[in-house]
């Protein structure tokens, strides 16, 4: 009787439950270089990521949209580690799909000017997969990703999940096990 039961719960959870966030794109692969327009303590500035990367690791995080309630929390988080990240030689750089003007608020506001935020292009999100979907059909938002970009360019750490709250943690632990190599 309960074996019979199961495939029909399985089946049953599997539509209510939401599926466990995975990692846009794998640990390993080439990061997609990119350029964009960012904003940090609300100026506005050019951002390359193979520029950034001379300097170090890069943790580039994607986030819905600037404001919410937990973009605003996850980028406060980041504000508030963005001294153990400059300590481990890492540059953060939050990406959202928001225009820059509201970039550039979110900058002074959320990340309270200890790092940058950027645009993130229709073909920034199309390179990094983080295109957010309802149904199918984009909603013009990123998904919540974070990504370790190893100086070689690689990515070496991803993780994917709209809980904000493990991304600065993982983040983190990434960049100082890379200084410590």
């Amino acid at each position: 009787m309960i074996n019979r039961l199961i495939p029909p719960l399985a089946a049953l959870l599997a539509l209510v439950l939401p599926a466990a966030a995975s990692a846009e794109l794998p640990v390993g692969t080439a990061a997609p270089a990119f350029t964009t327009q960012g904003a940090i303590a609300g100026r506005t500035f050019g951002f390359d990521l193979k520029k950034a990367l001379r300097s170090g690791p890069v943790v580039l995080y994607f986030f819905p949209k600037a404001f919410t309630q937990g973009c605003t929390l996850e980028t406060r988080a980041f504000a508030d580690a963005s001294d153990q990240f400059k300590q481990a030689g890492a540059t953060i750089i939050g990406m959202s799909a928001d225009p820059l003007p509201i970039l550039q608020k979110f900058s002074t506001e959320a990340c309270r000017g200890k790092f940058a935020v950027a645009a993130a292009s229709p073909k920034i999100v199309s390179a990094y997969d983080v295109d957010l979907k309802r149904g199918g059909v984009s909603t013009g938002l990123t998904t919540r990703t974070s990504y370790v970009i190893a100086p070689d360019g690689r990515i070496v750490m991803a993780h994917a999940d709209m809980d904000w709250r493990e991304h600065v943690k993982l983040t983190l632990a990434t960049v100082q096990g890379l200084r410590g190599k």
